[in-house]
């Protein structure tokens, strides 16, 4: 079945579909360069309301297993490849990528010219766009996608709704939940840290109910300035001097807290291969990320964070630190799954600041 693919600018071109075979969602298309890890890009809750298109020529060579989901639920709205793999060859591999975007009812399309719609991005920056049946009228479609008002509920779709825990012996860790990706909380876990799960709009007065030794503020997708509740909540958390670690939507969070701000960008950071430079020690890390917006550098001064990481292609700003309370934040993801893990340690560092909080407590 021939579908097509029609953005609001008017751009459109035509494709086989497959997955779910229904019209999809309006969603915002966004593309990533990640040569493995589509499962765990699959069922990143950060998507939630994206078209992901890929840019590796061949995807769902290995299928799908059970273990590598990043959420129980995908809730990106549809998928592009060049080529789909339909006969997957791995010992893991439970379900085809047709199979299960299927029963996940999601529309992808395939055969498509992703070179092209690529560079039409890049140029022309993120787009609204839907895929439809190809008799569809392309420029109907169009006003359609103009006329579609922009979403701000984005995090409300992929955080928990209710608290809860997987208790240990180790450090009381809180995680923000704004649509977490499930490798923070087995890193957390695999630290031997008990954490309480909370959704990310939870209060200022039912984080401190945990008794937290620390806390970290998730990824999760949409505009961080759509958050205001959480941002008014991480200003009080701050200033309690409880360890702070953000990630991702987290780190953009955590700046507005303090007095910055962020941006929209033309297409963002989504792949595996981001390399970022450690300012303090002049390392460089391949990183994996997954982001649009972007933290303002110049509206950090006097807010007491400073730049710890920058990106060396665009020389965005990819981490903060606090210099007056334990806070720290990364816009690109230590827990990296699928790859690479070059930022792990930072999770390490993360509990090792709670350490060095309670040595000085108790000196």
């Amino acid at each position: 079945m021939r579908k097509q693919l029609v953005l609001e600018d008017g751009f459109h071109l035509y494709g086989e579909a497959f997955g779910s075979k229904e019209d999809s969602d309006v969603f915002e298309i966004v593309f990533n360069t990640s040569m493995t890890g589509y499962q765990e890009i699959l069922s990143d809750p950060s998507y939630f309301g994206q078209g992901v298109l890929f840019t590796n020529p061949l995807i769902g060579n290995y299928g799908i297993n059970r273990d590598d989901f990043e959420a129980l639920t995908p809730s990106l709205s549809a998928v592009f490849v060049s080529t789909l793999c339909d006969r997957p060859s791995n010992f893991r591999a439970k379900l085809s990528l047709e199979a299960f975007l299927a029963s996940a009812k999601i529309p992808g399309l395939q055969g498509i010219d992703t070179r092209a719609v690529v560079r039409h991005i890049r140029s022309q920056g993120v787009l609204r766009g839907k895929i439809v049946s190809e008799e569809r009228n392309s420029k109907e479609v169009q006003k359609e996608l103009v006329e579609t008002p922009l979403r701000h509920d984005h995090v409300q779709h992929v955080m928990t709704k209710k608290a809860y825990e997987i208790p240990a012996s180790g450090k009381r860790i809180v995680l923000m939940d704004f649509g977490a990706k499930l490798n923070i909380l087995h890193a957390l876990v695999g630290h031997g840290c008990s954490v309480i799960v909370v959704p990310g709009n939870s209060s200022y007065e039912e984080i401190l109910s945990y008794a937290p030794d620390g806390i970290l503020v998730s990824n999760g997708p949409g505009d961080p300035m759509d958050n205001r509740e959480a941002i008014t909540t991480l200003s009080k958390l701050i200033e309690s001097d409880i360890p702070i670690f953000g990630i991702c939507l987290g780190h953009q969070l955590i700046s507005l807290a303090k007095g910055g701000k962020t941006y929209k960008m033309k297409f963002g950071h989504r792949g595996a291969n981001q390399p970022v430079i450690d300012l303090k020690t002049g390392k460089v890390l391949i990183t994996s990320q997954n982001h649009g917006y972007a933290v303002d550098e110049k509206s950090l001064e006097g807010t007491g964070l400073v730049p710890t990481y920058v990106n060396l292609n665009d020389r965005t700003i990819e981490g903060v630190k606090d210099i007056r309370h334990p806070v720290s934040s990364v816009q690109f993801h230590p827990e990296a799954a699928a790859g690479p893990h070059d930022a792990y340690p930072l999770i390490q560092d993360f509990l090792k600041t709670i350490d060095e909080k309670e040595d000085f407590i108790h000196a």
